[in-house]
């Protein structure tokens, strides 16, 4: 186990959100902070969306001799007396230093480590109603799949949290089913994250705590060019505009060591790389390509098909990558981590996209038509993915270099068939 050694402040961690993805991250990181009191504070907050509902019959805790069965009580209530989160994540266990909390600005209050785990439409108003109550020097880690598309540029939605809060965010994505990491089923995933040059001046007057921290690959002070330590680069090796703030030098360095301990599970597996441009890519093309495999799969092609098409698939996401994020992507992010290859598989064999797909081609009928009545209001994030994705490419002139990704957005558009996506796959 790491010691505090010289560090005499310990980090304060805060999960905005509380879905099934987001309490499932919560109860990891806060048994990660339970087990090492040398570097993090021993509660974790999880911010909460109010709501108020009575324990469902189906659930362990109904008695209907209980006030908490008959009478609706607010979810901050419930997750806190029963340590689970009986609407969002039934049946799963949380751990008692969790701590739900309806107030953002009071869960956020002191915290030195946010992770945002929330759908990203609500990214913009939660920001704006925290960034005067968070620490100058706190930083974040996105884990909200997916990217920000519009036909003029491609935005990580780590580096729209990081702009609008003025502190530095990474990003978490993997084949990750929350409710089997919840379960404790093996899995893996990967963390981005580029550590701030700024932040390397706590490395070179406080060496990391060496006994039993799991090794990473953070850049030491030795390797950074000092003379450019006050700027920081964003994925398209930009500039940023964010001013960051030197973090206090009584804290251990938020660095690919500490994010490793923090959220590495034997059950939850954790690669820590820079690449965050790559892993936020990943998790936002597989969904276009999940697509695509669950057509042919409707039309019954078999295994082979469907291997092809996620082959060109991941090419084409390499591709993407290296086009646009030239000065961040590696192409190994995309073949060798979770965040690439692995979370390709799982979404291309069961995820959402994939079945939808498959059911409108099995049923003759629209995609659209299939979400309405499978998904319950839920949206297929592939669909508007595919839209953004084909609207960014077409303002570059860019089509002909993505035919597997432009060909999925033409068959959702009705203009082709599915049969037709093998020549397609060929491009000119």
């Amino acid at each position: 186990m790491a010691t505090l050694g010289v560090y005499n402040r310990k980090h304060k961690v805060t999960v905005v959100g509380s879905g099934n993805w987001g309490s499932a991250i919560a109860k990891i990181v806060a048994e990660n902070a339970k087990e090492h009191p040398e570097l993090f504070e021993e509660n974790v907050q999880m911010w909460v969306y109010e709501e108020e509902l009575t324990v469902p019959s189906t659930s362990k805790h109904y008695d209907p001799g209980s006030k908490f069965s008959t009478q609706p009580h607010k979810l901050t209530r419930l997750i806190n007396h029963f340590h689970e989160n009986v609407k969002y994540l039934p049946g799963i266990a949380l751990p008692s230093n969790l701590v739900a909390n309806p107030s953002l600005r009071e869960s956020v209050h002191d915290s030195t480590i946010l992770v945002f785990n929330l759908p990203h439409q609500f990214i913009g108003g939660l920001c704006d109603e925290m960034k005067d109550h968070i620490l100058p020097y706190a930083r974040g880690i996105s884990c909200i799949k997916g990217v920000s598309v519009d036909s003029h540029d491609v935005r990580l939605f780590s580096e729209s949290i990081g702009e609008k809060l003025s502190i530095y965010c990474g990003a978490l994505s993997g084949a990750n089913i929350a409710n089997e990491v919840a379960q404790e089923k093996f899995s893996e995933t990967t963390i981005a994250y580029d550590p701030p040059p700024l932040d390397s001046r706590n490395v070179s007057r406080n060496p990391t705590p060496k006994a039993g921290t799991p090794q990473g690959h953070t850049p030491s002070s030795s390797q950074l060019d000092l003379t450019a330590i006050n700027e920081h680069k964003d994925a398209k090796g930009k500039t940023s505009k964010v001013k960051l703030v030197v973090p206090p030098s009584d804290l251990a360095p938020i660095d690919h060591n500490l994010l490793k301990t923090l959220f590495h599970r034997p059950y939850f597996h954790v690669q820590v790389v820079s690449d965050v441009a790559g892993v936020s890519l990943g998790g936002a093309l597989k969904n276009i390509v999940a697509i695509a495999t669950g057509f042919v799969a409707g039309l019954g092609w078999g295994d082979n098909a469907k291997a092809a098409v996620m082959r060109v698939g991941l090419l084409e996401m390499v591709k993407f990558g290296k086009m646009f994020f030239s000065n961040s992507v590696h192409t190994e992010t995309f073949t060798e981590e979770s965040a690439g290859v692995a979370d390709l598989i799982t979404s291309c064999s069961g995820g959402r996209n994939y079945r939808c797909a498959k059911m409108s081609v099995e049923r003759n009928i629209s995609i659209q038509e299939v979400e309405r009545e499978e998904l319950n209001g839920q949206m297929l994030q592939g669909l508007s993915t595919a839209e953004e994705v084909y609207g960014f490419l077409k303002t570059r002139g860019k089509q002909d270099d993505f035919p597997l990704l432009v060909g999925t957005y033409r068959i959702l558009q009705g203009e082709v068939k599915v049969q037709d996506l093998p020549d397609m796959m060929v491009g000119k």
